[in-house]
């Protein structure tokens, strides 16, 4: 006789339903993010999941839905100024109307993220409504906001998820979070370059150097961040080396790749043999320019 398993109800029926809602956003907007989820150990997988829905859901306020849906710049800053109050306010009660919110919310709370990482994302999304054309100091930043903190927030998953009490991780393994962060954001910026300035306006890039300084600034951060890899918690290291190693796949395509000639990807069946070395545990590709 079998015992029918328990039922989730009341707050835990909730929870498991944000949970739930963050992992069909990532399913639908990222197929190569949904694969590297799947390399996850059980323990981090929903959490990391709930940090990126957020992130998401925040980059469609700014990158062209909510314009299409008719909202003119200051209504979407007013969004993103909302989500961003709603965001915060439900780390503190530990409750948000929001499922996608309240998921990170949980995420949050048990593994120490906070506004000194809250914050800067937004301020970030923030500036893609205020400004095209960046300078050092504001690419610096942006990225830092939109890219460097999101890998803070996964190694704080990694470290703390199923910690009864949060701790600091390694500022080691923080270097190399931010690090691997803000190669994923360069090369997007790299091959997104025709429509970021088509569609949306904007050049990232024009004050940071050649394609070539670029690709370079990239390579030296996967570098980098392979090196830390090795200690990071056995059920994350699997997902994180995808990751890495895509991203550096990516960047040889870039290198080989002229300027105008079409979005580069990694084909599929390269993702999949990426993913299976991963998985077979071998240490990070070494990144070759």
């Amino acid at each position: 006789m079998t015992r029918d398993r328990a039922v989730p109800t009341g707050l835990d029926l909730y929870d498991q339903t944000a949970t739930d809602a963050s992992a069909a956003v990532i399913s639908a907007y990222s197929t190569s993010f949904a694969l590297a989820c799947r390399l996850l150990g059980a323990r981090p997988r929903p959490h990391v999941r709930n940090v990126y829905a957020l992130v998401r859901v925040a980059d469609e306020v700014v990158d062209g839905p909510a314009a299409a849906a008719g909202l003119d710049v200051e209504m979407q800053r007013r969004v993103l100024d909302d989500l961003e109050t709603e965001t915060l306010a439900a780390i503190e009660r530990g409750f948000s109307a929001n499922l996608v919110v309240h998921a990170f919310a949980a995420t949050a709370r048990e593994t120490g993220i906070d506004g000194a990482l809250v914050r800067p994302f937004f301020a970030s999304m923030r500036t893609d409504l205020e400004t095209a054309q960046h300078d050092a100091a504001s690419h610096d930043a942006y990225v830092y906001g939109s890219a460097e903190v999101v890998g803070l927030m996964c190694l704080h998953v990694f470290v703390n998820a199923g910690r009864a009490h949060p701790v600091d991780p390694d500022p080691e393994l923080c270097d190399g979070a931010r690090r691997l962060g803000a190669a994923f954001q360069e090369l997007n910026f790299l091959r997104d370059l025709d429509h970021d300035a088509g569609a949306l306006g904007r050049d990232y890039l024009g004050a940071r150097g050649s394609r070539s300084d670029v690709l370079d600034r990239i390579d030296a951060d996967l570098t980098a961040a392979a090196a830390v890899i090795p200690s990071l918690p056995a059920d994350c290291r699997r997902a994180v080396t995808a990751a890495h190693d895509l991203f550096a796949a990516l960047s040889a395509r870039l290198r080989r790749h002229p300027d105008g000639e079409g979005r580069v990807r990694v084909p599929d069946p390269v993702k999949a043999t990426l993913a299976a070395r991963a998985w077979l545990g071998f240490a990070p590709r070494t990144v070759r320019a």
